[in-house]
């Protein structure tokens, strides 16, 4: 199967190999990877991947001459075997130099040939070179009657591949902004991410997600809760969710956000919830996956002083450091931890939390990843100050 792989593709890589194992997976391109199990994931608890398909064919050209030859004569047989109605077609490239246009003219080809073979058909046009979330999602292209295609460069060769699930966008958005409690100040940690957190915590050797008889009963912990964002997507892969955090307000907004998300989703599950500061709080037994957004200091929409800076960073040292340290009596070898700190982006400058160049002193080990660099690991966008530097360590 391939993902097509989000806008950080090293972040969403790292997130595949967590879960399948590095030895099952391999980059094509930049924009996807290709994963050879026999075991497939739920794609909704997927939050670094956009698309998963299934391959068709591999063609040892990338010209797109060449392409559009093949995808002229197999297009109308492949119709001919879907089921009756009218059908839907999308096409979407990664990698190839192409234009929107071409991908187009390439659509109103397949469509002819497609109407040749007497079935009714309509395109999604292309106003870039790949189609995004929302046109796979609302224009049905995942169901039975939907064909999107997607031609991916790989190396020499060109991979032709049929989507077959599509990030929900419109679901994310109801798990984002449809919750009852939010709160601007403590950080507003996308659900995506938060997916992807989790599942990094994870590993293919552990705990295989998508079948509930292995998530059953796997309880995950969240020592900086805030309002519950890493709970509910957790909740939902099928974990039992315990949380802490050391404002008890964000302890009601939890509370709040998961007694939602079972009356809203119909899934009951088990989660417990006090207030705690993850510096000293003394945590109740099994810990078995610890995934959070640890506290990211000040927000800033516009770079610092280098003193305000300097202290932030302090600041969240500490907190990082001591937090290290209480969590690493309460864990065993080789427990694995994907913790969200801050990385700041500041005239042209990273700025990286000290601790992290402290962690064996701690007791831990920084997990390398073999398709992803560790550099790579950091979420943000285009303007902003603070970054979530993915930190994935395990107990020594």
């Amino acid at each position: 199967m391939i993902y097509i792989l989000g806008r950080q593709p090293a972040i969403g890589l790292a997130e595949i190999e967590s879960l399948y194992g590095s030895e099952n997976i391999q980059p094509v391109g930049y924009f996807a990877v290709d994963v050879n199990s026999d075991k497939e994931l739920d794609f909704k608890r997927i939050g670094g991947a956009l698309k998963v398909a299934k391959k068709l064919i591999t063609l040892e050209t990338t010209e797109w001459k060449e392409i559009q030859k093949h995808l002229k004569t197999a297009s109308a047989e492949h119709a001919r075997r879907l089921p009756e109605g009218k059908l839907k077609l999308g096409i979407s490239t990664y990698g190839l130099k192409v234009s929107p246009s071409k991908i187009t003219a390439l659509g109103l080809e397949l469509k002819k040939s497609i109407r040749g073979s007497e079935r009714s058909v309509r395109l999604v046009p292309n106003s870039e070179t790949a189609l995004n979330s929302a046109q796979v999602l609302h224009n049905k292209l995942t169901s039975e009657l939907g064909w999107e295609l997607l031609i991916i460069k790989n190396g020499s060769n060109t991979i032709i591949a049929q989507t077959t699930a599509v990030q929900d966008i419109d679901a994310y958005t109801l798990r984002d902004r449809g919750r009852p409690k939010r709160d601007a100040r403590v950080g507003m940690l996308p659900p995506k991410l938060a997916q992807t957190i989790i599942n990094i915590a994870t590993t293919a050797s552990t705990v295989f997600p998508g079948d509930s008889a292995l998530t059953a009963g796997i309880r995950l912990l969240d020592p900086f809760c805030g309002t519950g964002v890493v709970l509910q997507e957790a909740a939902l892969m099928g974990y039992s969710v315990y949380g802490t955090d050391i404002d008890e307000r964000m302890i009601r907004y939890s509370r709040d956000n998961l007694n939602w998300l079972s009356e809203t989703h119909k899934i009951s599950f088990d989660w417990y919830l006090h207030e705690g500061d993850a510096t000293d709080t003394q945590w109740q037994k099994p810990i078995d996956i610890v995934a959070c957004e640890g506290y990211l200091g000040r927000p800033f929409t516009s770079a610092p002083s280098s003193e305000i800076l300097q202290k932030t960073i302090n600041d969240c040292d500490t907190i990082l450091r001591k937090f290290l340290k209480n969590i690493a009596g309460q864990t065993k070898k080789g427990d694995r931890m994907c913790i969200a700190v801050p990385a700041w982006f500041v005239d042209s400058n990273i700025y990286h939390l000290k601790t992290l160049d402290r962690l064996t002193d701690l007791g831990y080990n920084r997990i390398s990843f073999v398709h992803s660099n560790e550099k790579d690991l950091i979420y943000h966008r285009d303007g902003q100050v603070v970054g979530r530097e993915l930190l994935v360590i395990s107990r020594k």
